[in-house]
């Protein structure tokens, strides 16, 4: 019975090795045209998953259906733009690492920069602030009194 188990065991690990080898298996043009444009391709388009791979570098599911979906548009001779759009089309713009810039997307594109704008503003006025709750008017006697401080230790 334990010799059974041992066998079932090793044949599901095997399974498992042969389902990941598959998964993981790049596609591979014999054109080196084609391979360099399909390998093109994967680096604009974003993993949806990982979000911040691109589908060439991402180890996700999705990703390796995405990237026998941009094979298949290869492999029909479409152009980069219509195996993009085709993307685009399922998924919107977000499968694009560089969306086009259009209502839909000003927030992409624009959003860093009022950030950072909205941050520097804040920043400007607090130390602003800051600096103004540390300033301290002094008298006329009190400022003599300062001069004559720093000028005595000067001498010493």
């Amino acid at each position: 019975m334990s010799r059974v188990r041992a066998i079932l065991a090793s044949l599901l690990l095997i399974s498992f090795a042969l389902v990941a080898h598959a998964q993981s298996a790049p596609l591979q043009f014999s054109d080196p045209v084609k391979q360099a444009r399909y390998q093109g391709l994967l680096k604009e388009l974003r993993c949806l998953v990982c979000q911040n791979q691109s589908l060439a570098d991402s180890p996700a599911g999705l990703a390796s259906d995405l990237r026998a979906k941009v094979y298949e548009q290869v492999a029909q001779g479409r152009s980069d733009e219509e195996a993009i759009s085709y993307l685009v089309a399922r998924y919107g713009d977000f499968v694009r690492y560089r969306p086009p810039l259009k209502p839909a997307t000003y927030a992409l594109w624009l959003g860093p920069v009022i950030l950072l704008i909205i941050g520097l503003t804040t920043l400007g006025v607090l130390v602003r602030r800051r600096s103004r709750a540390f300033a301290i008017e002094l008298t006329d006697g009190e400022r003599i009194q300062a001069h004559d401080l720093l000028h005595s230790t000067r001498e010493e």
